[in-house]
Parts: structure tokens; sequence; C-alpha cells
């Protein structure tokens, strides 16, 4: 991993909502909240956000927010029928992931914490031990351990589990149905289901960060530019033009970026005001801002 620890992103994106941390460690969002997943105005003292998505299978728009505060709590907000924000007790969090009904937390002595839906067995992560960076998928949950190889647990019908193999990964994204690892030397490794294109990822190099949606996958690469690929429905790969980037999110549908001086740049499905961030210009970050493993906090 970076020196700086697990990479704390400052942008989140869920279905139908965006979350962005603001410089003076408060949260905004964007979106549509009928759980109350954009209940965040009040949250201080952020260092980073994950945005829960919703199952699209299934007949439901809830899902919920989760923010990391500096001195290693979590606050939570949102739908809460599987007690997926039910994380008041957790500390020494370094780390927060969030899938579709499930919160997941990386503890400062590499344990991981998971509270929510227990039926596919995505939060069976008691046992893991040495893990540095994890990641939420709908079904599956994702595990980086220190010595670079990657864990899983969860539903795994389309491979999306099947990272027994990996080597020298030091970052892990998770979408719907698939699995997405950065390796040390800026190359990316996936798993699970391809039929979208998110997996085809073999030729990317250089990159630094990664986010997947529920079908598509982006790269931030070290020039401040960014790649995606997988579903393009609704023009969520459209980011070819981005520049000065220092971190990304994909949501279900839609992609974020926010540039180095504060900006936030949007791509894909706005239905629900996902991609009504304009306000948060200056505000998330500020100039001088590099790559995501260098952000504040």
């Amino acid at each position: 991993m970076p020196s700086g620890g697990p990479r704390r992103p400052r942008l989140a994106c869920g279905r139908r909502h965006s979350l962005g941390v603001l410089l003076d460690g408060a949260v905004a969002a964007a979106g549509d909240g009928p759980a109350g997943e954009c209940d965040v105005h009040g949250w201080r003292d952020v260092v980073a956000v994950a945005a829960g998505n919703v199952h699209p299978a299934r007949n439901t728009c809830r899902s919920h927010s989760l923010g990391l505060r500096s001195d290693g709590t979590v606050l939570a907000t949102g739908w809460d029928a599987d007690g997926q924000c039910q994380v008041g007790h957790w500390r020494e969090v370094v780390a927060v992931a969030a899938g579709w009904r499930r919160s997941v937390a990386l503890l400062a002595d590499g344990r991981v914490l998971a509270a929510g839906r227990t039926a596919e067995g995505a939060c069976e992560v008691v046992s893991w031990r040495e893990v540095v960076a994890v990641a939420a998928g709908d079904w599956h949950t994702v595990g980086v351990r220190a010595d670079g190889t990657a864990v899983a647990t969860g539903v795994d019908r389309f491979g999306q589990c099947a990272v027994q193999d990996w080597r020298g990964v030091v970052d892990v994204v998770a979408g719907y149905l698939h699995t997405v690892g950065l390796r040390g030397d800026g190359t990316v490794v996936p798993a699970g289901r391809s039929d979208a294109g998110a997996c085809d990822v073999g030729g990317w190099s250089d990159v630094v960060a990664v986010a997947a949606g529920s079908h598509h996958t982006v790269a931030l690469t070290a020039d401040g530019r960014v790649r995606a690929t997988g579903a393009d429905d609704h023009g969520q790969c459209a980011t070819s033009g981005w520049r000065d980037v220092v971190d990304v999110a994909a949501g279900a549908a839609h992609t974020l970026g926010l540039r180095a001086d504060g900006t936030v740049l949007t791509a894909g499905d706005d239905s629900d005001g996902q991609c009504a961030v304009a306000g948060w210009a200056t505000r998330v970050s500020g100039p001088g801002s590099a790559r995501p493993d260098q952000l504040p906090g």
C-alpha cells in the first residue's frame, strides 16, 4: 500500500446518490435519498466516505452512506433493514466500504468488521488478518493482505471471488459481479463477470487508483487522466477528456472525478441528481493535491 496507509476516498457513488468530503471535514451529498442516505449535513471531522449500492434486481431504491471520522469512528445514515448502519460502536477504523445492505471496516490492526446482510456470506470476514485494503461489492467482500495477496467471501457465481492467485496487489474495488485489483506496478487484474467489458483492463498501466461501478471500471493514471471500460449506456465511461484528476469514484451508472483544483467532474446517469455536484467546486480538495494516496486524512 502507499506509505500513507489505506486509500481514503473523498468521493463516493451509490446507485442514486453521491458523496464528497469537504475541506473542513463536512460531507456534501447529491441525488435521491428516500431512506436518508443523503442526510449527512451534520457530519464533521470526516476523512473518507462510502456509498451503499442499490441492487439492480431488487425493487428498492434505498441505500446507505458511511463516513470515516479522523478519530477512527464511523458514521452511518440511510437504509438499515439488515443492520448495515449499526456501526456506532466501531473503533480504530482506518478504511470503510459499503455494498448492498452491508458495511465493512478495516481496523488499524489489520482485522476486518462487517455489519448487515449475512445470507450470502459476504459478512464472513471475522477470520481475516493482516488486511490493508477492503472493498464491498453487491454480493461479495474482498480484502488485500499486507503480503499482496487477496481474500474474498460471498457469492462467487461469476468468479468474482476468484482472487486467490493474485500477487503484488495493493488495492481492490468491487462492483456488482466483478472485482478489480490494483498492483503495485500500476497494472490492473480483474475477476468475475466480463460480458459488459468491465474486466477489459488487461492493457492498463501507470494506474494509481481504481473504482468499480455496477458494470463498469474506472482507473486514474499517474498523469491525472482517467480510463473507463464496461457498460456505457448512460455515458458513464465518457472520461477520456478528463485531466488533472486526483481521485475517482464509480456508482451504478455514473462516474465522478476530483480535480486538483477541487472541482468535480461527472459522467453518466443523472436521473436522480446524483451528478448535481457543481456546488462542491473548490470545497472537496485544494490546489496542490497530487495522487489519491496523498490526499489529506
